[in-house]
């Protein structure tokens, strides 16, 4: 690992944080708009969505919704710009979708998962990628389940253990490869270090791997794209990096690895006007910042002939500790490069911007 040189290295600024007194599990920024959501538990047992503004140098409480059941996570990577709702995964399995103009009852609810849905990722909305808007869903009953909310009550596809398998419990799952209306794979990360990915077009593992870890947060660099980039990271605090351009028969896709700290690696997330610059969060209550140099030639041919990817290098560009508890979700702004909302463990949820990344 080579750090990036000093003359232009970006700035991760605090601009504005605000105490919460619950525990906050996910945030999101609300797409087009300066707005955010805080996703939760209450300390008796309730769900919080709480919707804040940034205004200035502060963030204004607009609205606070509370469900029967704790929230895990969220996307509106599903919806339309027009409706921006929002879906959600809670500790009781169900997966609601929420009009947050009008929040009382959900627009859609099912009964996805017999436990908690610990990850929640949707892809065909907001006008990104190509084909259905979908949402899948990752759970401690250890399936993947993908949902069209125009479908009510089933699946569309459902990865679950073969029959002997053991269940592992789902901690991560991210759609990827969504450049047509045809192609689509979702990758699940498991609590064993299991990466597996699904392909929806064909409804088969196409690949799996295991990284010796548990896997705390997957993502493609971006969805809508042919495959490009996978990130997995882990419990032991390293990071893996794919090159999902060229599959070799036997051996997978070519990788680098990095370790980043000691403590675990909660998530990952790309900077969404650059693929190639991510932020993970640590559970020191760090913030790690990190750009992907692609090797001279990305793949190349084995003894046999057969063609191999060549994985790239990840150099840090900058890190910062802002919290003595772990940093347990983050959310880059789609709209305003280098603006990132960040929920820890320490119930406070910060605003931060990052400089200096049209630089690197």
């Amino acid at each position: 690992m080579s750090a990036a040189p000093g003359l232009e290295r970006p700035q991760v600024v605090s601009h504005a944080h605000q105490a919460l007194n619950y525990t906050v599990f996910d945030c999101k920024w609300v797409p087009r708009s300066a707005r955010l959501l805080c996703l939760g538990s209450a300390a008796r047992g309730t769900g919080l969505i709480q919707l804040y503004e940034l205004r200035g140098a502060r963030l204004e409480l607009l609205r606070e919704i509370e469900k029967p059941k704790p929230i895990k996570c969220g996307t509106f990577g599903a919806t339309s710009l027009q409706q921006r709702y929002l879906a959600t995964g809670d500790f009781d399995g169900n997966l609601n979708i929420w009009n947050l103009e009008a929040p009382e009852i959900p627009v859609y609810s099912v009964k996805g998962h017999k436990e908690i849905i610990n990850s929640i990722d949707g892809v065909g909305g907001l006008g990104i990628g190509e084909g259905a808007p979908e949402i899948v869903t990752g759970s401690r009953d250890g399936t993947v389940k993908v949902w069209d909310p125009r479908q009510k009550d089933t699946p569309v596809a459902n990865m679950e253990p073969v029959q002997g398998e053991s269940k592992r419990d789902c901690w991560t799952v991210a759609f990827g490869n969504a450049y047509n209306q045809e192609e689509r794979v979702v990758c699940g990360g498991y609590d064993n270090g299991d990466i597996k990915l699904f392909d929806l077009k064909t409804m088969s593992l196409r690949w799996e791997t295991n990284i010796k870890n548990g896997v705390c947060s997957v993502e493609f660099d971006r969805k809508d794209i042919n495959m490009n980039k996978l990130v997995a990271t882990s419990l032991e605090g390293k990071f893996h990096v794919f090159d999902m351009r060229t599959q070799h028969p036997t051996k997978g896709f070519a990788s680098v690895s990095e370790k980043a700290q000691k403590s675990t690696i909660w998530q990952v997330r790309h900077l969404p006007q650059n693929r190639d610059i991510f932020m993970t969060s640590g559970g020191s209550g760090s913030l790690h910042l990190w750009k992907y140099e692609y090797p001279a030639q990305r793949s190349r041919k084995d003894s046999e002939g057969a063609e191999m990817g060549v994985a790239g290098s990840v150099s840090l560009l900058q890190n910062v500790t802002l919290s003595t508890q772990p940093i347990s979700s983050l959310d880059w702004s789609p709209d305003k490069k280098g603006l990132c909302v960040c929920g820890a463990f320490d119930q406070t949820v910060r605003v931060l911007i990052v400089t200096k990344l049209n630089k690197i």
